[in-house]
């Protein structure tokens, strides 16, 4: 109004109007403004030009009751010639003292002798854009918005307060103590919205006055929420921002506790089942098909293991995050766990890799054990067989298979030594256990160490064993061949022996034509003779020797058979022919040698005639000196 007090518009309906609610009503309007703009006091307007006298009269005598400082005029508004002025004006006239405020009874049109038409709305004839429903809701979004952030700000207030607390209030429920009643994203951003439409419009609607009188905006300071709801904003992002950056702290605590555990879940498995796991599978088994089971029952060991391994890349990968942007307590306690956790881990998995190295190895030395027994009792079946060859050339082929058989079984026992010592070495170079885990463990171990010494020793034996008979075998082999050479030799040398009689019968027949020839034929006889002595003699020796190796071989199937007579029947006809031959070789030498003897003596008598006469005529042809000199 004139004086900047506030106006107060009572609207009143044909219908009977309850004091109850209107009380209530105005109560709540009155705690709108502040103290200062109350102090001012306020124009009521009563609009009673749809109601009853009475109604009228008891909402002014209530105005006492609710507002009487505050009020510094009433204005009731009146239908047109409705109520009877004399009545109406002594009423409220007589009551002025008692009430504390003057009551004026005026028409609509004249109001504007009181209040400004530009705080009167188009009712009363004024110019003031009101829109009650768009006040109302906006009253009701503000309202709602400082309920919420008013005990938001209250929540936060105690919440970021609480974290100064002691450790043991720091120990209680963070799901108590970090979720307040309202979101505070939701409330921010209802406040802003409110905000901005506040700053667009002021919040009674008005957006200045007519005719160049908007200046004049007296509830500017008084009734708009702007400031209020900035001050709530301001507030409230201050402590939402110290809020924030509590659960953050506090997150990264919890995520810090939370990988500690983890840790330390991963860390007591496997130094707790997990070693004892592999403490109590230090086995190797006794045969292949045990170092199989063993190794399935490692996999699955293994796969134990990878599932905690697993864990451990995600913990890594978690603080290797945080280490990126932690700070220097959080980074040292985290390298602390980071290092706890690789020390254990790479531990675990070194003693994983060694016992599948150790399992391989065992299915190496198991394998080929195997392979070297199966060898070995081929090669025992082979000789525990009987030999009966054919020939001397299945014979050598028989020796050859031996010495083949021989040299894989060395082949293999080499291998298995090799094998066996590779394990052993692998087995000595486990990692080793607490004093209080390895009598269990090395016991184990010193018992598989005997039993691969024991197995190579048992296969050095069993090969051994297999090589003294293999010499057994190859000296009846060699015999065996050497008697089968006997034989074929002494039947060579029969066949030698008929061939020289052959020679002898057909090819020896001529005596010679002279003493020369005959000698020389006679030679080469004796000669031929000696070649069928050594040929005899040679066939005789062979065929003891096949007597004494089948005695040697205990080969009583055997024997010389026809060999020895057929041989003496050669011999005997060579010899009788020889001795034939021989003979008539000698007398037909005495024989030439008698006829050349005569002849010598004739020719030297021919020539003894024949040089006297020569002697002769040279006597009579020379002198007889010389003739003397020659004769003499």
């Amino acid at each position: 109004d004139r004086r900047s007090g506030l106006i107060l518009t009572i609207p009143l309906g044909s219908d009977q109007t309850s004091m109850e609610e209107l009380s209530a009503t105005l109560d709540y309007l009155l705690s709108i403004p502040s103290e200062k703009c109350k102090a001012r006091g306020f124009t009521v307007i009563v609009d009673g030009r749809k109601s009853q006298w009475n109604i009228v009269k008891t909402v002014v005598l209530m105005l006492q009751n609710v507002i009487p400082a505050e009020v510094s005029l009433v204005c009731v508004v009146k239908p047109d010639e409705f109520w009877d002025k004399k009545v109406t004006h002594f009423c409220f006239w007589k009551e002025k003292d008692r009430l504390g405020f003057e009551v004026i009874l005026v028409s609509a049109n004249k109001l504007t002798r009181y209040i400004e038409p530009c705080q009167l709305t188009d009712d009363f004839g004024g110019s003031l854009d009101y829109d009650h429903n768009d006040w109302l809701n906006k009253r009701l979004v503000f309202e709602k918005f400082t309920k919420e952030s008013t005990s938001l700000l209250d929540e936060l207030s105690i919440i970021n307060d609480s974290d100064k607390s002691s450790t043991v209030d720091k120990e209680k429920s963070a799901d108590c103590a970090l979720l307040p009643s309202f979101d505070p994203e939701t409330v921010l951003q209802t406040g802003h919205e409110l905000l901005s439409e506040l700053q667009q419009r002021r919040f009674n609607g008005s957006e200045g006055g007519v005719g160049g009188q908007g200046a004049w905006c007296p509830m500017e300071e008084e009734l708009l929420a702007q400031p209020q709801v900035m001050k709530l904003l301001d507030s409230l992002r201050e402590q939402y921002t110290r809020y924030q950056e509590l659960c953050r702290q506090r997150n990264k605590r919890t995520q810090l506790d939370e990988i500690h555990t983890k840790v330390m879940q991963v860390v007591t498995w496997l130094q707790g089942p997990g070693s004892e796991l592999l403490k109590t599978h230090q086995a190797i088994g006794d045969s292949m098909r045990a170092a199989q089971a063993l190794q399935q029952k490692h996999e699955e060991i293994e796969s134990q293991h990878s599932e905690w391994f697993a864990v451990y890349v995600e913990l890594n990968q978690q603080i290797a995050a945080l280490l990126s942007a932690g700070e220097e307590e959080e980074v040292a306690e985290l390298k602390s766990l980071q290092q706890q956790l690789s020390d254990v881990c790479y531990r675990q998995a070194a003693q994983l890799e060694n016992r599948q190295n150790v399992l391989q190895a065992a299915q190496g030395f198991h394998s080929t054990t195997q392979e070297l027994s199966q060898q070995l009792d081929g090669l025992l079946g082979m000789l525990c067989a009987d030999v009966a060859p054919a020939d001397g050339a299945s014979i050598q082929q028989n020796l050859k298979l031996l010495e083949e058989k021989l040299q894989t079984v060395e082949a293999g026992l080499s291998s298995l030594r090799q094998k066996g010592s590779l394990l052993m070495e692998q087995m000595c170079s486990q990692p080793s256990w607490t004093l209080e885990e390895t009598e269990s463990p090395a016991g184990e171990q010193q018992d598989n160490v005997q039993h691969i010494q024991a197995v190579m020793d048992e296969m050095q034996l069993r090969k051994q064993r297999c090589e003294d008979m293999v010499d057994v075998r190859r000296l009846k082999m060699l015999q065996m061949v050497q008697l089968f050479k006997c034989e074929e030799d002494a039947l060579q040398a029969v066949e030698w022996l008929g061939e020289l009689l052959d020679a002898l019968l057909k090819t020896h027949v001529r005596l010679g034509d002279e003493s020369q020839e005959t000698r020389t034929m006679l030679d080469k006889h004796r000669k031929f003779v000696d070649v069928a002595q050594s040929t005899y003699d040679y066939g005789r020796q062979l065929l003891q020797a096949t007597v004494v190796l089948c005695q040697s071989l205990r080969c009583t199937t055997r024997s010389s058979g026809d060999t020895l007579p057929r041989l003496n029947r050669v011999w005997k006809q060579f010899s009788v022919s020889a001795e034939e031959r021989q003979q008539r070789l000698e007398l037909a030498l005495t024989f030439h040698t008698a006829a050349e003897r005569v002849r010598e003596t004739e020719r030297e008598s021919r020539r003894a005639v024949l040089c006297v006469g020569c002697y002769a005529s040279k006597l009579r042809a020379r002198p007889v000196r010389r003739q003397v000199k020659i004769i003499g």
